[in-house]
């Protein structure tokens, strides 16, 4: 049952920041920046996977997802809730709770065998489908997931997540492009606007965070990223 009354966005956008960084789910290091799938080297790195394991903080954002869903497309707005392979299926699994509402899960990749299926559970023609994942960077797995939803000969127009990067250019506009409307709760400015307030890491390493965050790409080559 979702509560009728909630925090604003601005609102849920610093609480979800402050729950992240309770849990540990934010790390910031300059001095041993990580690397990314893409090859390049940031201070930041999320695990939203963290979330299951904190039932009071996983709850509270669940609900907030869930709100914004409702708020951003509508109350009756999707027939189904697809979590994606495989960060995305326990939010998927939460959120069809709350919304009363079939899950299913979408595969990165057909499973090569059986009926070599990328989508999981039952999803039938005309459905209107919304798509939940943890988190989105620059919002290309999105697409191959739209994809294959829209695949069966349901419809997949919006997708929610927890965190957005929110600092890579055109990610909007390409989802936008496809069809796709990005739904979310906080980006790294977020995080690192609470970082600041409650004091978390030091000068040095959120001044470098907020340096990587203005312009990723020279940050990361001025380190030999990619």
């Amino acid at each position: 049952m979702i509560p009728t009354s909630f925090p604003t966005k601005d609102e849920m956008a610093r609480l979800t920041a402050r729950m992240l960084l309770e849990i540990e789910a934010i790390s910031f290091n300059a001095d041993e920046p990580f690397t990314h799938a893409s090859g390049k080297q940031a201070p930041t790195y999320i695990d939203c996977r963290k979330l299951i394991s904190f039932p009071r903080i996983r709850t509270t954002l669940m609900d907030f997802l869930t709100v914004t869903v409702m708020r951003e497309c509508g109350f009756e707005a999707f027939d189904n809730i697809a979590g994606g392979e495989t960060a995305g299926i326990p939010f998927g699994a939460m959120v069809a709770e709350r919304m009363a509402l079939p899950m299913t899960y979408v595969r990165k990749k057909p499973k090569g065998y059986g009926r070599n299926a990328r989508i999981e559970g039952v999803m039938t023609e005309g459905q209107r489908v919304l798509l939940v994942e943890d988190l989105t960077t620059d919002g290309g797995s999105k697409l191959s997931f739209v994809d294959a939803i829209r695949d069966t000969g349901a419809t997949c127009n919006a997708t929610a997540v927890i965190f957005y990067y929110g600092i890579f250019d055109g990610v909007e506009k390409t989802l936008g492009d496809h069809g796709v409307q990005l739904l979310h709760l906080c980006t790294w400015w977020d995080v690192l606007a609470e970082a600041k307030a409650q004091g978390h890491f030091t000068p040095e390493t959120l001044a470098e965070v907020e340096s990587y965050l203005g312009d990723p790409a020279a940050w990361s080559a001025a380190r030999a990223g990619a």
